[in-house]
C-alpha cells in the first residue's frame, strides 16, 4: 500500500518527464508542474482520489480580464465547448472582464511518457488554439497582446 504523497509525487514526475519532451515545465514547492505554451499558463496538480486512482488535473488560463461588452467573447466560447473539446472550458465572468481556463482531469497511472505526453499537448494545444480564436473576438486585442 502505497502513501498518497507518494503516489501524486510518482505521478508529477511521470507528466514532468512527459512534457520535458516539448516544453520547459518548472516545479513549484508543492510539487505542482508550471509551464507555458503560446503565452497560455499552464499548471499540473496530482490528486489521489482512492487507493489505485490518482489522477492528473491540468489547468490551462486561456484569457483574463477580457473585454465583452457585447457578448460574443462568451457566446463564441459557449459555442466552442459544445464542439468536443479536450477538456472543460470554463468562463467566470468578474469586475474587471471575463477570465477563462480549460481544464481536464484524467486518471493516468500507467501511461507511459509517449502516450502521456501526447495526451497533455493535446489539451493544451486545444487550450493555445481556444486563446487565439477567441481573442480575435476581443475589442481591441485582435492578436491577445497584453492578455
Amino acid at each position: 500500500m502505497t502513501t498518497e504523497a507518494a503516489d501524486t509525487a510518482a505521478l508529477l514526475t511521470q507528466a514532468r518527464e512527459a512534457l520535458e519532451r516539448y516544453l520547459e515545465v518548472h516545479v513549484d514547492d508543492d510539487g505542482a508542474l508550471t509551464f507555458s505554451h503560446a503565452e497560455v499558463p499552464c499548471v499540473i496538480q496530482a490528486t489521489r482520489l482512492a487507493e489505485g486512482l490518482t489522477v492528473l488535473s491540468l489547468t490551462c488560463v486561456v484569457g483574463w480580464d477580457l473585454e465583452d461588452d457585447d457578448g460574443k467573447l462568451a457566446a463564441a466560447a459557449a459555442e466552442r465547448a459544445g464542439q468536443g473539446l479536450f477538456g472543460t472550458l470554463g468562463v467566470v465572468h468578474t469586475d474587471r472582464g471575463v477570465d477563462m481556463t480549460l481544464r481536464y482531469a484524467f486518471p493516468a497511472h500507467g501511461l507511459g511518457p509517449v502516450p502521456l505526453g501526447t495526451l497533455l499537448m493535446l489539451v493544451v494545444s486545444t487550450a493555445s488554439q481556444l486563446r487565439g480564436d477567441l481573442l480575435d473576438l476581443v475589442p481591441g486585442e485582435p492578436d491577445g497582446d497584453g492578455q
